[in-house]
């Protein structure tokens, strides 16, 4: 099994958890007009695909760096990374999230608004050195990943737990 098929795997069992969390900022209850005439109750506040990429980290990265988030940025087969297909324009928000002890439940997450991040990191980028976030490798190696810092990072943040 691949390395992002096992974690993949890992990860999907939090989508129900992940949607019920973003149906509560997603979906709004609409203005009394909509309801009264046009028997509105909630409304989906935005109608186009909204692209959301989700991660979901294990909670003992949550203790030791509950500030930080990561996105990988590297992978040794050169296969296209969260980092490029998000400086590509792909996705409007990422949802990133910490589990509990037992990997059952989340316990933190956060929503990082992509286009936000974007213009952020291609600003920083635009500076030049140094950047306010790191580049590591996996312990294993199997990819390299961006670390940033939500004080750092000024208001890429949505909304969070």
């Amino acid at each position: 099994m691949l390395d992002w098929e096992r974690d993949k795997r890992w990860s999907d069992k939090f989508l129900n958890e992940i949607k019920a969390i973003l149906g509560v900022h997603l979906i709004g209850e609409p203005p009394i007009e909509e309801d009264m005439e046009r028997n509105t109750d909630l409304m989906v506040l935005k109608m186009d695909a909204v692209r959301i990429g989700c991660r979901v980290r294990n909670h003992q990265y949550f203790e030791k760096y509950p500030d930080d988030f990561t996105i990988r940025s590297g992978r040794p087969t050169g296969a296209k990374t969260e980092l490029a297909k998000i400086i590509e324009g792909w996705g409007q928000y990422l949802f990133y999230a910490f589990a509990d002890e037992k990997d059952e439940r989340l316990v933190y997450w956060r929503m990082i608004d992509l286009n936000k991040f974007r213009l952020w990191f291609n600003r920083c980028l635009a500076k030049g050195k140094p950047y306010p976030w790191v580049e590591m490798n996996n312990r294993d190696n199997s990819s390299s990943f961006h670390v940033f810092n939500v004080k750092k990072a000024g208001d890429v943040l949505f909304a969070m737990k």
